[in-house]
């Protein structure tokens, strides 16, 4: 199922939507060297539906410190707080001397939950996956693709290291899928989270293993794609 991405409401339900969403940042990235995050065909951040920045297998505290988005560390916008003291005091300073452009709505995302995707303890894609990725491809293709970002996830069987690997399988698995249909494969960057983020609540699917539980954890074995582009109908 489709899933519409609104400021501070990830996975809204929605049937086939996506919408225009603004970006408060404006400032191109150097990309010269080791880039800390996933940066998207305008030179900038490419960030998740609540707002927070991608980071690519390089990120260190140390390099969102180092790479320059205009006079300002990359790490002022993304991770201010894993910073040195002081280090963003100029952007503050530039806030409070001159108010903020109003943001324009450029990209849309949209994310796919599809809460189908796999069988218990497997990465494989199901009947019911391959159509929802399908239905989601069909969405990317009106838009010009900038960056897909698909996230991983396992239901609470299982140890949290096997349960990590496996969430990384599934994204790729779901990235493969997606390459066979034509997206460009470094257009699309994977993510595991592991048992972490369950989309069932703590109340549901109680009790040991079972055929009962593990039909209700179902919600949690999924992959997350948002796609970042500019809307192209031609």
């Amino acid at each position: 199922m489709l899933k519409q991405v609104i400021k501070n409401s990830v996975l809204l339900a929605a049937l086939l939507g996506a919408s225009a969403a603004t970006f408060a940042q404006s400032t191109p990235v150097d990309t010269k060297g080791v880039v800390p995050y996933v940066i998207d065909g305008r030179g900038l951040v490419a960030k998740s539906g609540t707002g927070l920045c991608w980071r690519t297998g390089f990120w260190t505290p140390a390099a969102a410190g180092e790479v320059m988005a205009g006079k300002l560390p990359v790490g002022c916008e993304c991770d201010k707080d894993l910073l040195p003291k002081g280090k963003c005091d100029a952007a503050a300073a530039a806030s409070a001397a001159k108010p903020a452009a109003a943001a324009k709505p450029t990209s849309d995302k949209i994310t796919l939950n599809a809460d189908a995707l796999f069988d218990f303890n497997k990465a494989e894609l199901r009947k019911e996956g391959l159509v929802a990725l399908d239905e989601f491809y069909s969405k990317v293709k009106r838009i010009k693709l900038e960056v897909l970002i698909a996230v991983g996830h396992a239901d609470r069987f299982g140890d949290d290291a096997y349960n990590q690997k496996l969430s990384e399988k599934r994204a790729e698995a779901v990235k493969a899928y997606l390459v066979s249909k034509g997206i460009d494969k470094n257009r699309i960057y994977t993510e595991g989270k592991g048992e972490k983020n369950p989309v069932t609540k703590p109340d549901q699917c109680k009790g040991p293993k079972s055929d009962k539980v593990v039909a209700c954890l179902q919600p949690d074995r999924r992959v997350d794609l948002e796609a970042v582009g500019i809307y192209s109908w031609e």
